[in-house]
C-alpha cells in the first residue's frame, strides 16, 4: 500500500514537473496516461484536478493567472513593468549574442543576460501567486535565482540549453519560497492550537474550580508537560489569565 501510495505522488510531481516544462499547462490525455492504470472513480480524479488547479496548472488552455493575482500584486506589477519597460529591447540574435558571451563566463554578458530575462521572472511569478506569498516576493526570489543562475552557466552543455536552466532555477527559488512560506504558518497555526487549547482548559478549570490553576493541573488534565504549558503561556504574551502567577 506504502509503495502504491508513493508511486501515485510521484506521478503526481512529474505531471507538475512537465506543466513547467509546458507553461503550467497540461493536456487532459497527459493526466489520463499517468493516472490511468490506477483506475480512479470521479471522485479522485476531481481531487487531482483541484490540487493541480491550486497550482495554477490549467489543462488543456493555459490557466488565466490574472484571478490569483491581489490588489496589492496587481499595484506593484504596473509600477515594476513600468520600469522594465525602459530597458532596451533585444533582438533574437542579439539575445543568443549574449548568451554566448555570458557562457564564456563574461561578467558583462552576465549582467545583460539578467536584464533581458527580468521580464521573464515577472510572467513566471503570475503561475504562482495566489499561493500564500507576494507577487513581489516572488520576483526578489526570482531575480536573486537568476542572478546566480547566469554565473553558473557552465552546468549547461549547449546554448540551447541556457533558458531551460535560467527558467528552472527562477521556478524552483518560488517554489521554495512558497514551500517555506507554508511550513511557517502550519507551524503558527499548530502553535496558536496549542495556546487556543492550553487558555480554554484554563478557562474551564477556573470555572468549575473557581480559582485560578496552576501550570501542573493544566498540563495533567491535557496529557502535556507542565514545561509545553508554560511555553503556552509564554506564547500568549502572558494573556492566558487563569493560570497561578498571571495577574
Amino acid at each position: 500500500m506504502e509503495q502504491n501510495q508513493q508511486a501515485f505522488m510521484a506521478g503526481l510531481e512529474q505531471l507538475k514537473e512537465t506543466a513547467r516544462l509546458q507553461g503550467n499547462m497540461l493536456t487532459g490525455e497527459q493526466i489520463d496516461e499517468e493516472f490511468g492504470k490506477w483506475q480512479l472513480n470521479e471522485q479522485q480524479l476531481a481531487l487531482i484536478y483541484d490540487y493541480l488547479n491550486k497550482n495554477n496548472i490549467g489543462i488543456d488552455s493555459p490557466k488565466d493567472v490574472q484571478e490569483n493575482l491581489s490588489g496589492e500584486d496587481i499595484n506593484f506589477l504596473e509600477l515594476y513593468l513600468n520600469e522594465l519597460e525602459e530597458l532596451p529591447s533585444v533582438t533574437d540574435g542579439e539575445k543568443r549574442a549574449v548568451m554566448m558571451s555570458a557562457l564564456a563566463q563574461d561578467k558583462d554578458a552576465q549582467a545583460k543576460l539578467v536584464e533581458i530575462y527580468l521580464p521573464d521572472v515577472v510572467a513566471l511569478s503570475k503561475l504562482y501567486a495566489g499561493q500564500g506569498v507576494l507577487v513581489e516576493d516572488l520576483i526578489g526570489e526570482g531575480n536573486v535565482a537568476l542572478s546566480m543562475g547566469v554565473t553558473m552557466l557552465e552546468c549547461v552543455e549547449s546554448i540551447d540549453e541556457v533558458e531551460g536552466f535560467l527558467v528552472k532555477m527562477i521556478m524552483d527559488a518560488m517554489e521554495e519560497t512558497i514551500g517555506e512560506d507554508s511550513d511557517n504558518r502550519e507551524i503558527g497555526e499548530t502553535v496558536l492550537s496549542k495556546v487556543n487549547e492550553v487558555n480554554d482548559k484554563a478557562k474551564e478549570l477556573y470555572e468549575n474550580l473557581l480559582r485560578k490553576v496552576s501550570a501542573k493541573e493544566v498540563a495533567d488534565e491535557l496529557g502535556l508537560t507542565e514545561d509545553t504549558v508554560n511555553e503556552a503561556v509564554k506564547l500568549s504574551a502572558d494573556h492566558i489569565d487563569y493560570i497561578e502567577g498571571k495577574e
